[in-house]
């Protein structure tokens, strides 16, 4: 039995999940002051001062402190009906090889679960990714356990699965803060080019 591990956005995905539904999600006077005030971190990111977890970290608490549990989680759900059609052909033939195998599946994603656990539950497939903390039926803003990348998603992956039952470890990103997660695998995949492990 063997187990694939696949980064999302970028590796999935032909673009970008999380920022689109940061603006589907938020009212349009909170779009309009988180504008303004993040305009400094949005710089400092493109400018590479700021690494991506923090700003996403940053930018999900002005999203989502605050707002109703219910109504972000309903709105994931439709969002993640829209994913499909985001799917390059690359990555979809890849899922059906590893399915057709019988391999478990587990997406590893500094995503969302608001529309990544409806994705995946659609797919069978496992999820580990950002996950919104809740208080009662509030979003605090903060993440349950804090952003899932770079080491924390070696980290995660090792936490819920013991890699020495599978037969071969297979594993896909495209960026830096894949790194470690493509280290755990006998099979590493950088933008779809293997990698010397």
């Amino acid at each position: 039995m063997n187990i694939a591990l696949f980064d999302f956005d970028g590796t999935i995905t032909e673009n970008d999940t999380y920022t689109p539904f940061i603006h589907l999600s938020a009212p349009k006077w909170r779009r309009i002051v988180c504008t303004v005030l993040l305009f400094p971190v949005i710089l400092m990111y493109k400018s590479k001062l700021l690494g991506g977890s923090r700003t996403r970290s940053i930018v999900s608490f002005f999203a989502f402190c605050g707002r109703n549990k219910k109504e972000i989680y309903q709105q994931g759900a439709a969002y993640a009906h829209t994913l499909d059609k985001h799917v390059m052909s690359q990555a979809y033939e890849r899922l059906q090889w590893h399915k057709a195998q019988g391999d478990t599946i587990v997406i590893v994603s500094a995503s969302l679960d608001a529309y990544l656990g409806p994705w995946c539950e659609k797919h069978q497939y496992h999820l580990i990714c950002a996950t919104l903390n809740t208080k009662g039926k509030r979003l605090t803003g903060m993440y349950k356990g804090g952003d899932c990348s770079g080491s924390e998603k070696a980290r995660r992956v090792k936490l819920k699965f013991n890699l020495d039952l599978f037969d071969t470890v297979y594993a896909y990103g495209d960026t830096i803060e894949d790194k470690q997660m493509l280290a755990l695998a006998d099979f590493g995949f950088l933008n779809w080019q293997q990698i010397q492990q």
